[in-house]
């Protein structure tokens, strides 16, 4: 029986090089010489850094430029709120991956609620769609591909 996986993930590496260009280009730039404005990854934490609010946003349209660029959707970025100190202002950005429950759920609803001929079922992170027939999984792709869903999902494991 033909299936195939909806799943939420981000390619490490391209993050990786994207926070390297980016940390790059900011120690390059002129309004950042003498300080100590730089990103770093931590988990699934990226921390932007620079001395004030305004920089930290520079930082973070650089990041976003650099992601994009790679290939990286930044719908699945959630920022938080720029601390600042007497000498620096930080802004933590978390990285969302894996479908949780809600999301999940969310999928399954619309796949019921659209009628086609295919099942589907939540496991672990990521949600399997199996179908009798190959253009039915397709339709289930194009449906989800439209709805409005706030994280990118990738189709994955796609089985004859």
């Amino acid at each position: 029986m033909p299936s195939f996986d909806v799943v939420s993930e981000i390619d490490m590496h391209e993050l990786n090089n994207a926070i390297d260009q980016t940390n790059r280009e900011v120690s390059t730039r002129f309004d950042f010489k003498g300080t100590n404005s730089r990103v770093e990854l931590s988990e699934n934490i990226i921390t932007l850094i620079a001395p004030v609010e305004f920089q930290v946003k520079q930082i973070d349209d650089i990041l976003q430029i650099k992601l994009s660029k790679r290939g990286i959707d930044i719908k699945c970025l959630e920022h938080g709120k720029v601390t600042e100190n007497i000498n620096e202002a930080r802004q933590p950005v978390t990285i969302h991956q894996g479908i949780d429950k809600e999301l999940a759920k969310k999928i399954i609803r619309i796949i019921k609620d659209s009628k086609l001929k295919v099942q589907s079922a939540i496991q672990g992170e990521q949600v399997r769609i199996p179908g009798k027939k190959r253009d039915d999984l397709q339709e289930a792709i194009a449906l989800l591909k439209k709805s409005n869903i706030e994280l990118p999902l990738q189709y994955v494991n796609f089985r004859d």
